[in-house]
């Protein structure tokens, strides 16, 4: 299984991210929009045209509120016609946000542990807890939950994988090439380590977006997946 190349748009604007989109062309049929671009940049507009298109788009607004919010939220995402959305992996907000996609295409993940967090940042926050039992915690809830799926480092990608069976959508951000630069990410991998960990959909934002060639950089990336 050669898995799925997310493009993570993390950009300001509007304008920005056409040109990405622009520049990645046939490339990449799957794009994520996180806080950045949906609060700052028209982000939801973009997200729409990208769907009008035909393109694949993942909402990644990690929402975390009462049942009722986070339940019109979803159902919200789920009308656009997108094909993932994050929310925190907490029981009650993960069991209110499969409510709200009953009957929609909409795959719910949740959010485990940032991968810019490492034992420390755990620990600075209040958990007694390994990242490894937080994360196995999370998943093992995540599907009771009935979730489509999971966000999680890919260092924890083949423990989440062995939680939850082979159907539910493992999605791993803080995915560098090699020879890229690590960034705020503390807990990465290269796209080939990540999907033999266990991985199914690797989100690559700066390497790419960033990159003096974007269609280069994200067809290098691509052919590296293809050999796994």
């Amino acid at each position: 299984m050669a898995g799925d190349l997310i493009v993570g748009l993390d950009v300001g604007t509007r304008y920005e991210a056409e040109t990405i989109i622009s520049r990645l062309g046939d490339t990449v049929d799957f794009y994520k929009i996180g806080y950045q671009l949906f609060y700052g940049g028209e982000g939801l507009t973009v997200g729409k045209e990208l769907l009008k298109a035909g393109k694949r788009v993942f909402f990644d607004l990690k929402l975390h509120d009462i049942d009722n919010t986070v339940e019109k939220a979803v159902g919200a995402i789920a009308d656009t016609g997108a094909t993932m959305l994050t929310v925190h992996a907490y029981p009650r907000t993960m069991r209110s946000a499969v409510r709200a996609a009953a009957g929609s295409d909409l795959c719910v993940l949740g959010v485990t542990v940032l991968t810019s967090m490492d034992q420390s940042d755990l620990e600075e926050a209040g958990y007694a807890m390994t990242i490894s039992d937080l994360v196995a915690r999370r998943a093992t809830q995540a599907r009771e939950a009935g979730m489509g799926g999971l966000v999680a480092s890919a260092f924890e990608a083949q423990q989440v994988r062995a939680l939850v069976g082979p159907d539910m959508a493992i999605v791993t951000p803080g995915i560098r090439p090699t020879g890229s630069e690590q960034g705020d990410q503390k807990r990465v991998m290269t796209p080939s380590e990540a999907l033999r960990a266990g991985a199914s959909h690797l989100v690559v934002a700066r390497p790419i977006v960033a990159a003096p060639d974007p269609r280069q950089s994200a067809e290098a990336i691509l052919a590296e997946m293809a050999t796994v």
